[in-house]
């Protein structure tokens, strides 16, 4: 069973209770900056950063924020699909 968290900086996917990626950000107003996506080696090639990335933007929708995609995987996801190209930002005013 899959399960995906949001811990207030970052996002948690759990294979049976076994925390296997993460995903960390940072909120700059409206906007939240994604910073680092990791999946553990052992889970790699399994598509389960691509559901947490997934995961993760729709709860951004949902809060009526925007996405910055500083991270390199959402910024290839986001790239690849372009369901969230409405509330997509870039990342001017985040640095930092």
């Amino acid at each position: 069973m899959i399960e995906i968290k949001d811990d207030g900086r970052k996002y948690i996917l759990k294979l049976d209770g076994q925390r296997v990626a993460v995903s960390t950000y940072r909120d700059a107003g409206n906007r939240r900056v994604f910073l680092h996506t990791e999946v553990d080696p052992d889970y790699a090639g399994q598509g389960l950063a691509g559901q947490l990335v997934r995961a993760e933007l729709d709860d951004v929708r949902a809060k009526g924020m925007r996405i910055v995609a500083s991270c390199p995987m959402v910024a290839g996801y986001v790239e690849r699909h372009h369901d969230w190209d409405d509330i997509l930002d870039h990342p001017a005013g985040v640095e930092g």
